[in-house]
């Protein structure tokens, strides 16, 4: 007989409640961060979405349902996604980008940055920076955003309630969950262990607007941006991205290969002054070495808050738990420099029982608009030469609104009767 945690495992995995993601990105030959020009493509990504208890989910803002799909031959396919969709899934490949979950309030689209130069220095890299240019709201279809990454709408309806409130305070609004099972691994079928690019993949949730649940016309849904700012009028809708960043996922937050370790421990030196090119900024006696990064613990991702020139004087290895210089680092979105972005990691997504924090939160009998994004973070320490050789990961997440499963209040009945999972699949006869 199956034991109870292997029912239960089972049955957790059916319990995507918001949204969920099941992908590959093949990674081909690459370079960490800025170093070089060569990307990470992207084939065969299949996006499969699934929704239950009052909610339902949507790719063109018209056809709703318990479960979506989208790909790589169906993001720009009108039978399954809105006309005029700005959509894309960076055929040409993925380049490491940098995001701190800014996004544009007039092109409601994500901040997010790329390389200007990128040049080895004595401790470390000299980074500069530019804007990815995904703000002209005159371009259309997929040429809207840059290439690089992959960028997607979806339509979440959340039923439950009666009332609609336009404005944005968060108390008036439901907590929604990653769930457990959430993970992004070195893919069983072509990837190669121990590389560790998997560990510098990011997922982003940028929340761009909402109106009320009953609204029918797909142009005024698909149509949805950070520019409504009626937050009393039920009946228009509300922008949320222009005072609600994006959340972004961590996965993999306290994972670090050894090959990933010996890059940064070979390249990184204190560094004390203020010319990011000249050898005396660094502290290169011997035996000199910055601070150790070790398998099992997380650190920060002193993330690229604003373009980057080389006045600015930033060494990738910048932040008080590398290098210790601090001088770089600010504690907002700010020009020239850098930010220790706040992720949703997976150390908070398994937290257990009535501690596991929330991930986003929706409004009660509403339509939301939400942009996915899913980039590599080339600033992550984890991000380095070698790590390419990977070529394949797998990536898996899915939303839900339950706090609580089974093992968090020690659920002793029968596991086809936990009250999380029962009205999702019917008990069934233990098999022997």
């Amino acid at each position: 007989m199956k034991t109870r945690n292997e029912k239960h495992e089972r049955r957790v995995k059916k319990m995507i409640l918001g949204c969920g993601i099941c992908g590959i990105i093949l990674i081909a030959s690459t370079y960490a961060w800025f170093i070089g020009m060569k990307t990470v493509n992207v084939n065969a990504f299949d996006v499969k979405i699934a929704a239950i208890d009052g909610l339902s989910l949507s790719l063109n803002g018209k056809d709703w349902a318990d479960t979506v799909a989208i790909d790589e031959t169906t993001y720009k396919d009108e039978s399954v996604v809105y006309a005029g969709n700005t959509n894309t899934w960076s055929k040409g490949g993925l380049i490491p980008m940098s995001s701190v979950g800014v996004i544009n309030p007039t092109s409601s689209r994500l901040t997010m940055f790329e390389k200007g130069s990128f040049t080895q220095v004595t401790g470390g890299y000299r980074v500069m920076a530019t804007e990815v240019r995904n703000t002209d709201t005159t371009k259309t279809g997929e040429d809207a955003e840059a290439k690089g990454y992959v960028a997607f709408d979806l339509f979440i309806k959340n039923l439950s309630g009666n009332e609609y409130y336009a404005d944005l305070n968060k108390l008036n609004e439901e907590a929604i969950y990653l769930t457990p099972d959430s993970s992004v691994t070195v893919a069983e079928n072509g990837g190669v262990a121990n590389t560790g690019i998997e560990n510098s993949v990011r997922v982003g949730f940028a929340q761009i607007g909402r109106v009320i649940a009953t609204t029918e016309d797909q142009a005024t849904i698909t149509g949805i941006t950070c520019a409504g700012k009626d937050n009393t009028d039920k009946s228009k809708a509300t922008g949320i991205c222009e005072s609600r960043p994006a959340q972004i996922w961590e996965p993999n937050d306290t994972k670090h290969v050894q090959n990933a370790i010996n890059w940064y421990e070979t390249n990184c030196l204190p560094r004390t002054g203020a010319d990011v090119t000249k050898s005396d900024s660094y502290t290169t006696t011997e035996g000199a070495a910055c601070t150790k990064v070790a398998d099992g613990n997380a650190y920060p991702t002193y993330a690229i808050s604003g373009t980057i020139n080389h006045t600015d004087n930033i060494n990738l290895y910048d932040g008080k738990e590398y290098n210790g210089y601090e001088t770089s680092i600010a504690t907002e979105a700010t020009t020239g420099k850098l930010v220790s972005y706040p992720y949703f990691t997976d150390t908070m997504k398994d937290i257990k029982g009535v501690a596991r924090p929330e991930l986003i939160s929706l409004a009660p009998n509403s339509i939301t608009k939400v942009r996915v994004y899913i980039w590599i973070e080339g600033q992550d320490v984890d991000n380095y030469d070698f790590a390419s050789l990977g070529k394949k990961i797998s990536v898996n997440f899915g939303f839900s609104k339950e706090q609580l499963y089974g093992e968090d209040i020690n659920y002793t009945g029968d596991p086809a009767l936990d009250p999380n999972v029962q009205s999702r699949e019917p008990a069934t006869t233990p098999e022997p």
